[in-house]
């Protein structure tokens, strides 16, 4: 077995290095899956910026699936599976989901950034065909970063510890070749989109600064939407910022410290790498605290189907329902089903919080 593909952590930081993996496999795949069951119920009532957050589960979904196994395997097997072929495969994996993330929360800011503050009816709106454009346009952007390693510029390669493989940091200062394409991967995918986020969400916090009041004193319950929303995007982003960033540091010191590998133990760069992993998990728990509606569909949706299925009798004989109080949901979330308020709109479409 070729030695740069052999485990450089002992076996008990191997065997659990794989049980952590296993859990983050496993909560990854039934969260972002609750997300994709729970917008797939409602196809044509998502709003188009909505599009991007079910990318965004498709994302985590699928580096848990195409590259956590091979981990775990590798890392319960001491050493490497599958030599270069599958260090091939696993880096093109990485960089196509990372780089898709990313640039799907850049997107995201952005899309937040022009809706935040805009009037419900009269404001900025996004079509489905647009979105999805951009989408297209992000996961070809990724594959062909993906693609160019393979076609001669940059080199995929293991990670110091043995158990992963990604862009081969460490040779950036060993050819033009290298350095060129790590230099121009990192402002590209890496710098500009980070910017996009953070001052989106700085632009977004003015915006409200200056404009939550007016939204309130016109149309409350859009200016709680509003923030909700805002809020969840926000952590989503910034999760994954926090999320990476450990592991891009360790990445670039490896890069302009090539020579100095020894100062920085296999364990050292073994725990950024499963940080960022983690950032794959916890997307569906940040929309269980801002949007309880990914949980709750069947619920919401019973509400209205009883409201329009009475639609009828209830405009004919001019009876004025009451406030319904739905059970099931604690006090803090108890919400009142008046259906002569939802027939106002097109049925089913006035509980649905969305992005956009």
């Amino acid at each position: 077995m070729d030695e740069k593909y052999t485990s450089k952590l002992s076996p008990t930081v191997d065997f659990w290095a794989g049980m952590y993996l296993v859990i983050i496999a496993v909560l990854s795949v039934l969260g972002n899956t609750a997300i994709l069951v729970s917008a797939g119920r409602r196809p044509t009532l998502l709003k188009a910026p909505e599009l991007l957050t079910v990318n965004l589960a498709i994302t985590d979904i699928g580096m848990a699936l195409s590259m956590y196994p091979l981990s775990i395997a590798s890392a319960f097997n001491h050493a490497w599976i599958g030599g270069d072929a599958s260090c091939l495969y696993y880096g093109l994996m990485g960089m196509i989901f990372s780089i898709t993330s990313i640039m799907t929360l850049a997107a995201l800011g952005m899309v937040r950034y022009l809706v935040t503050g805009s009037p419900p009816k009269t404001g900025i709106k996004f079509q489905r065909r647009t979105v999805c454009i951009v989408i297209s346009g992000i996961w070809l952007y990724a594959g062909l970063w993906a693609l160019l390693p393979l076609l001669g510029w940059g080199s995929y390669g293991p990670e110091p510890f043995g158990l992963s493989c990604s862009i081969d940091w460490t040779g950036y200062g060993e050819s033009l070749n290298h350095s060129t394409f790590i230099m121009t991967l990192s402002v590209l995918c890496t710098f500009l989109p980070c910017l996009v986020i953070v001052f989106t969400y700085f632009g977004i916090a003015w915006k409200l600064h200056r404009a939550y009041r007016s939204i309130q004193s016109n149309d409350f319950q859009y200016g709680n939407i509003e923030k909700k929303i805002t809020l969840m995007a926000v952590s989503i982003s910034m999760g994954f910022l926090i999320s990476w960033t450990p592991y891009v540091a360790v990445s670039f010191w490896s890069m302009f410290h090539s020579q100095e590998q020894s100062h920085i133990t296999p364990f050292i760069t073994l725990l950024p790498c499963l940080f960022a992993k983690s950032a794959t998990m916890y997307n569906p728990f940040i929309y269980f605290i801002f949007r309880r509606a990914v949980w709750q569909e069947p619920l919401r949706l019973q509400r209205l189907w009883f409201c329009c299925t009475h639609q009828t009798s209830l405009t004919s004989s001019g009876e004025k329902m009451e406030s319904k109080t739905v059970k099931g949901l604690d006090s803090e979330d108890r919400m009142v089903a008046n259906c002569v308020g939802l027939m106002e709109a097109p049925c089913g479409q006035s509980e649905i919080l969305t992005l956009g």
